[in-house]
C-alpha cells in the first residue's frame, strides 16, 4: 500500500524492500526525487522482440519538428529495441495504470511478460497500449551517455491526445493530480 491505496504489489512492505534508504542516497538522486514527474511508458520493437520501460525522466520540446527526450537505462531491453528499430512509442500513463508501470519496471511478477496482460496495437513506431489516451510515435535522432543513463532524443512523428489525469511519480510514490 502507498498512501492507503493498494498499488497491486505483492508483499508485506509498503516500500520496495531492496530500495536504498533515502538518507543513504546521494544528494543528486535525492534532488531528482523531489521533482514530480509524469510517468510515461516507452515501447519499441515488434513481436517477438518488443520491449517496454516506464520512464519518468521524459521531456517534450516544442518545435518543428517537436522532440521527445528521455533518460533510459542503456542496458534495458527497450533501449536495445529502439536503437535497433530506429522507432519507439511514448505513452502517458494515467492514474489507473500504476500496475502497468510496476509490471514494466519488473517490480511485480508477470508470468509470460508484461505485454501479455494488456491489449496492444502494433504501430509503425512500436506497440501502443489499447486505450492509451495520449501517446506519440517517434523516430530516434540521437543517443548519448548522460549521467548513469543514456539520453535518447527522438523526433515526434505522430501525436494522439486524450483527456486523463496523468500518473505522477514523486519521492518514490505514485500520485495523481486529481
Amino acid at each position: 500500500m502507498r498512501d492507503g491505496q493498494d498499488n497491486g504489489r505483492m508483499g508485506i512492505h509498503p516500500e520496495h524492500p531492496f530500495a536504498t534508504p533515502e538518507p543513504e542516497r546521494g544528494p543528486v538522486r535525492r534532488l531528482r526525487g523531489r521533482l514530480a514527474s509524469t510517468v510515461t511508458l516507452w515501447t519499441a520493437g515488434a513481436e517477438p522482440g518488443r520491449a517496454g520501460l516506464p520512464v519518468a525522466s521524459t521531456l517534450i520540446a516544442d518545435g518543428e519538428p517537436g522532440r521527445v527526450l528521455g533518460l533510459l537505462d542503456p542496458e534495458s531491453e527497450v533501449f536495445d529495441a529502439l536503437t535497433a528499430s530506429g522507432t519507439f512509442a511514448v505513452m502517458v500513463l494515467d492514474g489507473s495504470q500504476q500496475r502497468i508501470s510496476d509490471e514494466f519496471a519488473g517490480l511485480v511478477p508477470v508470468p509470460g511478460g508484461a505485454f501479455r496482460n494488456h491489449g496492444w496495437t502494433e504501430t509503425e513506431w512500436g506497440p501502443v497500449l489499447v486505450g492509451a489516451t495520449t501517446w506519440a510515435g517517434c523516430t530516434v535522432e540521437n543517443t548519448r551517455p548522460c549521467g548513469y543513463g543514456e539520453l535518447v532524443e527522438g523526433v515526434i512523428r505522430y501525436v494522439e491526445l486524450g483527456e486523463a489525469e496523468p500518473l505522477v511519480y514523486h519521492r518514490g510514490r505514485y500520485r495523481t493530480l486529481g
